[in-house]
């Protein structure tokens, strides 16, 4: 698209450069939308293909949660985040939920920047956006949120921001911010994606701390009641600016939407059965199998359903504090991984549901396959002898984890972990693994989840066997949070979701510099220079096909480390609800696209008689 000086609100600022830009920046477009590496599909459209626009609104739509909540502000990362607070606040842009690295507008009508090498990017903002209160969404407030977030958030965030350089109101509704480096070219999609504040209510606040007091946002819904600690609702805003934009037509079509806590997912399930909320994600196996059989379901009115998305399996894992001995050393995690039985985990307790994960990527183009290709050798042999031998091995592979017979006995797997530790200069008195300095091996596993330990177990009696002294730690979800956010653990279980366009939160995830930030996301601790500069790379990809190459050396990397024991994990998702929210025909491909559902009022009033009568 060719540069576009039409702009009223920038011509001032642009018309002094114009000669300069068309020489320098050849690529420097302005589109109503973001699209990296692609085109969009959608640019035209009046409403998503995945939207019905005739949609009714009305009803009332229910949901659970683990744990509590003592903050409204979920980006300063303090406490308990509350469930849901993003529908307060609109972002600057919208995603797709068909097309991966695309955008359209929201709080910004245009966006200019080179997609090529993206230097700055400046936003212009519809006029008519507006907060709950009727001002004005200006340039000013976008430029006071982003200096909240790089001095005042969470460090990770701090972090997934760190390459802006400075931010500038151009106008009233022009803003641009300019980055460090010379081509960061998913930043304005990163950038797109952050929540706007207003600057004016902050003005006797302070960002820092927690806060229960309702934020001021231009998002679809306002905070209805909060019941601290138990619930939260949000009613749908009858206001809302941006409800007739394309990207919104046939969207939050709900009156209210509640989020219930529970201390328990068990004590949840009940709930749901006896209609204290009404849609419920299920994620133990044992119960999608077994325990959907109550009269609700029978009768039909309650659904089982089954969702599959074209992103990566969420990765399932055991996180091995590398900070921490003897987890510090690679052929102690080596040894671990041979000692977990996955086969015989979905066998005897998952009733066969699930799959065991190879990558950090699977299920989709980013995951590393078989050994790597002619173009990975290319990128690996630079770094190979910056490696671990043990690494060096592990890149080179066709990667596959120890595969047991599923007897639940796993003596192979066991054995050769053994051998491992033996080599490594472990050795055994009285049955007892010790390390190379004579210490009886020690290992608490940190445990928030309840009922969990069923799971935990089979794995902990493998490594006694192994002679580790093994501890399971039961905390609250708070206390949980708390630890996690310092690094106080030393092996605990985890759930990390990817995207299918990494980018910046992968510095969050695996960066030396990640690792000593407290509350950030490295949370195994690893300091590796090569994975820092694949990490780049991967930032910093050029096209679509170098990003799924550069990931790939990335995945492999991350694996032949052990800094996690890749678990179980399964390709689709599984909710049930109460029989009364219709869906479009076109389901989107990222996402389930709950906030395009709605409630038939017919099916709403049989369900609420069925529950009067029961």
């Amino acid at each position: 698209m060719p540069l576009n000086f039409a702009c009223a609100r920038t011509c001032v600022f642009l018309s002094a450069c114009v000669v300069a830009f068309q020489t320098t920046w050849a690529q420097v477009q302005t589109s109503p939308y973001i699209a990296i590496h692609t085109q969009p599909k959608y640019a035209q459209a009046q409403s998503m293909p995945y939207a019905n626009p005739h949609a009714p609104k009305g009803g009332m739509i229910s949901a659970a949660k683990n744990g509590t909540f003592d903050n409204l502000n979920s980006m300063n990362g303090k406490g308990s985040s509350t469930e849901g607070v993003n529908y307060l606040f609109d972002t600057l842009m919208e995603s797709s939920l068909d097309e991966p690295s695309v955008m359209y507008p929201l709080l910004a009508e245009k966006v200019t920047f080179d997609p090529v090498k993206t230097k700055y990017v400046i936003f212009h903002l519809n006029p008519k956006a507006k907060f709950s209160d009727g001002t004005p969404v200006t340039a000013e407030d976008v430029r006071y949120t982003f200096e909240l977030y790089l001095t005042k958030s969470n460090p990770g965030l701090q972090m997934y921001l760190a390459d802006i350089d400075q931010v500038n109101a151009l106008s009233k509704y022009d803003v641009k911010i300019t980055f460090k480096s010379d081509s960061n070219t998913e930043m304005p999609l990163i950038l797109a994606q952050m929540p706007i504040y207003s600057k004016a209510d902050w003005k006797n606040k302070d960002f820092a701390k927690l806060t229960m007091k309702p934020i001021l946002g231009s998002g679809p819904y306002l905070i209805d009641r909060i019941d601290a600690g138990r619930s939260i609702t949000y009613k749908r805003n009858p206001n809302y600016w941006a409800k007739d934009l394309a990207i919104n037509r046939g969207r939050y079509n709900f009156d209210r939407i509640k989020y219930v806590y529970y201390r328990s997912l068990d004590i949840a399930f009940e709930g749901f059965k006896s209609g204290q909320y009404t849609f419920h994600e299920e994620y133990k196996s044992r119960n999608w199998v077994t325990e959907y059989d109550f009269n609700a379901v029978k009768s039909g009115m309650v659904v089982k359903y089954r969702h599959k998305t074209k992103v990566p399996v969420t990765t399932q894992s055991f996180v091995l504090n590398t900070r921490k001995a003897p987890f510090s050393d690679i052929y102690f995690r080596q040894a671990l991984n041979y000692a977990y039985d996955f086969e015989w985990q979905n066998k005897a307790l998952f009733y066969g549901q699930y799959q065991r994960l190879q990558s950090y990527f699977q299920n989709s183009e980013l995951e590393a396959k078989g050994a790597p290709s002619a173009t990975e050798l290319a990128i690996l042999k630079n770094y190979l002898p910056k490696l671990h031998p043990l690494q060096q091995q592990g890149v080179l592979a066709n990667w596959k984890f120890p595969e047991t017979d599923a007897s639940g006995f796993n003596r192979k797997g066991l054995l050769q972990a053994r051998a491992i530790l033996l080599k490594a200069g472990y050795r055994y008195k009285n049955s007892q693994l010790l390390d190379q300095k004579g210490r009886v091996v020690r290992i608490e596993l940190l445990n928030h989840q309840e009922g969990f330990q069923r799971t935990l177990m089979a794995y902990v009696r493998n490594l006694r066997k192994l002679g580790i002294q093994v501890s399971i730690r039961q905390v609250d979800t708070p206390q949980y949070i708390e630890r996690m956010r310092r690094y106080d653990f030393e092996m605990t279980t985890m759930a990390m979701p990817q995207s299918l366009t990494p980018s910046n939160e992968q510095a969050q995830m695996w960066s030396s510099q990640a690792a000593d930030e407290i509350g950030n996301y490295n949370f195994a601790g690893i300091k590796n220079p090569v994975i820092d500069d694949a990490v780049q790379q991967v930032i910093r990809a050029p096209s679509r096909e170098q990003l799924i190459l550069r990931t790939k050396i990335l995945d492999r990397l991350l694996r032949s480390g052990y800094y996690q024991i890749l678990t179980y994990g399964k390709s689709e998702n599984w909710y049930a609800y109460w029989n009364m929210y219709k869906q479009p025909q076109v389901k989107p491909q990222l996402s389930l696209g709950l906030d395009y559902w709605w409630v038939d009022q017919n099916q709403a009033k049989k369900v609420a008689q069925y529950l009067r009568q029961n």
